[in-house]
């Protein structure tokens, strides 16, 4: 009985994704960066959701053009996340976050009465620029006063996000509906307003304490942390950019982050040129990938808390990934029904992948970097994901699609062999962490 009662305590304790939202790690100020981050995505929905579409009709872009104008802005963006960790260590954080909330409301303002292709170049980059650097910041920001339940935090936000993210995309298709130049400026101005919320928002909050990312509790240093193998303890602190070991990390994972591509861009073209689906199913992969990021985020990030556990989830990433490689290729091959079954299963094991992907590459990313550098070093991280973006569709429709089912294959087994290598290579630099913080705890303290 005693141990029944015990088991019925606990799940009573449980807190759901709505509780955990009213009482998120890191108290008042993360609840308000949260709801921050819901109207910022929200607003950024309204826009990706019409964006291409007022390029095209409303400013006259032709496909060319287009895709320069969308390619040049994602290689701005990579350089958002290094060089807002760089800033992070120097200027406080909170005016850093507004300062590119602000910088986004004035580049889309300009949108309203640009139409010049060459002036649009540099305002798409820098908003894209701002983008990458405001998501840095705003996790730094979280793993800062959300300190070790980094994870829970991380999986509060992404269900937040994409909450916030398919409201927009709802929104916008009102303006859609109607169709007008009158109608896109509002959408327009509707993502506008969502960056200046967010701005006021943050402004609300309290810069949290300490340098790097996650505040050391009472007594002592965060536990599992140290510096890394090739930092001392004292003199200047290490970059990112010598330290080999965190580079392998970030080059490696930018294949942990093709989930993205697979999903937004590789099922829908898939779909349209290599097998017999209706093209209406396209919206559904969004609706399932949305609804099971926000119901299911919570619960697998709970399961892989450390980082030892999330190089497993590595190595899930790469299962699921090839897994749903495995179906989008027998998509080729079968009829309407068939080829539907397939790819809206393929679309809930990118969304799998995606689940294992924010578990694990964050908290990787935080712990195997030397914690008086933690925002650089984070900077650094986070341009796989941007590299991802703009190399993986030219990845998949370059080279996967023309190479046919074979490619998805090809694919699949890569991305799973290289999460194997990505495993081993966070286990041993963890075991070197480890050894560096034990010899440091070895050494008698100095004379005072």
């Amino acid at each position: 009985m005693r141990r029944g009662g015990e088991i019925r305590k606990a799940r009573q304790g449980e807190a759901g994704l709505l509780a955990q939202l009213r009482r998120p790690p890191g108290g008042r100020d993360a609840r308000i960066m949260l709801l921050a981050q819901f109207l910022d995505r929200a607003g950024t929905g309204v826009w990706a959701a019409s964006s291409v579409l007022y390029l095209t009709f409303v400013v006259g872009l032709d496909a060319g053009r287009l895709g320069l104008l969308l390619g040049a802005a994602g290689v701005a963006g990579i350089a958002g996340s290094p060089l807002a960790g760089h800033l992070a260590d120097r200027f406080p954080l909170r005016a850093l976050l507004i300062g590119c909330h602000l910088v986004r409301l004035g580049t889309l303002c300009a949108l309203l009465v640009v139409t010049d292709f060459a002036v649009l170049l540099p305002v798409f980059a820098v908003t894209h620029l701002g983008d990458r650097a405001a998501k840095t910041l705003e996790m730094l920001f979280a793993t800062r006063v959300a300190g070790e339940r980094r994870a829970t935090y991380q999986a509060l936000s992404r269900s937040s996000a994409n909450a916030g993210y398919a409201l927009g995309a709802g929104l916008s298709a009102i303006g859609l509906a109607v169709g007008t130049r009158g109608a896109y400026h509002v959408l327009i101005l509707a993502n506008a307003l969502s960056f200046l919320v967010a701005a006021l928002l943050v402004w609300r909050t309290r810069e949290p304490r300490g340098r790097g990312l996650v505040a050391a509790p009472p007594g002592g240093a965060a536990p599992g942390t140290a510096p890394a193998p090739t930092a001392t303890g004292s003199g200047p602190a290490p970059s990112a950019w010598r330290d080999r070991g965190y580079l392998r990390f970030v080059l490696l994972d930018i294949p942990m982050n093709l989930d993205d591509s697979i999903l937004g861009v590789g099922l829908p073209l898939w779909l349209v040129s290599h097998t017999t689906a209706p093209h209406a199913l396209i919206p559904a992969f969004l609706v399932v990938n949305t609804v099971l990021v926000v119901v299911l985020q919570l619960r697998v990030s709970a399961r892989f808390q450390g980082a030892r556990a999330a190089t497993r989830a590595v190595v899930l990433y790469g299962v699921t990934t090839l897994a749903c490689c495995v179906l989008l290729a027998a998509a080729a091959g079968g009829g309407m029904w068939t080829a539907s079954a397939a790819l809206l299963a393929a679309a809930v094991l990118a969304t799998a992948a995606e689940l294992m992907r924010s578990v694990s590459s964050w908290e990787l990313a935080v712990s195997l970097a030397p914690p008086q550098a933690r925002a650089s070093y984070l900077g650094v991280a986070g341009m796989a994901q941007s590299v991802q973006k703009s190399a993986g569709p030219l990845l998949l429709t370059g080279a996967v699609m023309t190479a046919g089912p074979a490619g998805w294959l090809v694919l699949g087994a890569a991305v799973a062999g290289l999460s194997l290598v990505q495993r081993r290579s966070g286990l041993r630099r963890l075991d070197e962490l480890r050894a560096v913080a034990e010899r440091a705890a070895a050494q008698p303290a100095p004379a005072r």
